[in-house]
């Protein structure tokens, strides 16, 4: 059996075939250009360290106190803070960072009825892709901190400590990755180390 034989056939609206595939062409070159984009605005901004937690979590929570000192602390150290620009623990970590001596850097995402971003932002990058959006968080960090969240936390978290562990991360040898809120990460640690 031939390849021709094993596609599809096609139908007699061949313009709007071609019409699709000039579209995915030209998605993936604006998704190419967001990594270029934002590659070239976080050049400066080293070193950082990436905090992941919820966008719902109330700025009178522990967990928000908490990242918002932690951020300062860090920012007052000399890091960048980078978070994903939004409410919640995102914007505790903007506002820390914000207020201490090194960049608030968010990565917001463009979402039709979710995500708003922060007042707390030194520098604003924004992305279409969850992917390459990723993509920015660990590859300008030397750590991470990783505050109680849902899956999308989980998502930022398991992809860090994946490429950490794989050795595809920009650390040479060795990278700290925090976690905090024992009564929301059961059967975790809380506050480990990974050494690539």
């Amino acid at each position: 059996m031939s390849l021709s034989d094993k596609l599809p056939q096609t139908s007699d609206n061949y313009a709007m075939m071609q019409s699709f595939r000039s579209r995915e062409a030209w998605h993936v070159l604006k998704i190419l250009s967001e990594f270029v984009e934002s590659a070239e605005e976080l050049q400066g901004i080293v070193p950082a360290v990436s905090i992941f937690g919820s966008a719902r979590t109330p700025r009178d929570h522990k967990y928000y106190k908490l990242t918002e000192e932690v951020a300062r602390l860090l920012s007052d150290s000399g890091f960048s803070v980078i978070s994903g620009g939004g409410p919640g623990i995102m914007e505790a970590a903007n506002k820390g960072a914000f207020y201490g001596r090194s960049p608030s850097v968010a990565l917001n995402i463009v979402l039709p009825h979710e995500q708003k971003p922060n007042e707390y932002q030194d520098l604003s990058v924004k992305f279409n892709h969850f992917f390459s959006r990723k993509v920015m968080f660990v590859k300008h960090a030397i750590a991470y901190v990783v505050m109680p969240g849902g899956f999308g936390t989980l998502d930022e978290m398991f992809e860090a400590l994946t490429l950490i562990q794989t050795g595809k991360s920009a650390f040479p040898s060795s990278c700290a990755a925090a976690t905090s809120g024992t009564d929301c990460w059961t059967g975790s640690k809380t506050g480990w180390s990974v050494r690539a």
